[in-house]
């Protein structure tokens, strides 16, 4: 049984039913999102947006509260699936 597999998938459906928590997130906060969901460290994060660690450490905490999930994997999952998973807008091109 591989870890995917092990994984309670009832962890992630709070944040993916609520369609508001993602809304409810700061323009930082999304790229402090889209860089765990790139698998970037957060000294990697910090260095790109160019603020401090602490800082970074900061917007993750608050992004698992919002979320509604208890670490950074199920942050960077929650994003996967809610987030860049959705069909690219027509518009968009």
């Amino acid at each position: 049984m591989g870890i995917v597999t092990m994984i309670d998938a009832s962890a992630f459906r709070p944040a993916q039913r609520d369609p508001t928590a993602f809304a409810a997130l700061t323009p930082t906060q999304m790229k402090v999102l889209h860089g765990v969901h790139s698998g970037l460290l957060n000294k990697q994060i910090a260095f790109d947006l160019g603020i401090a660690e602490a800082t970074v450490k900061a917007h993750m905490t608050a992004l698992m509260r919002k979320l509604n999930v208890r670490n950074r994997t199920q942050v960077a999952m929650v994003a996967q699936a809610a987030l860049w998973s959705r069909p690219a807008d027509p518009g968009d091109a």
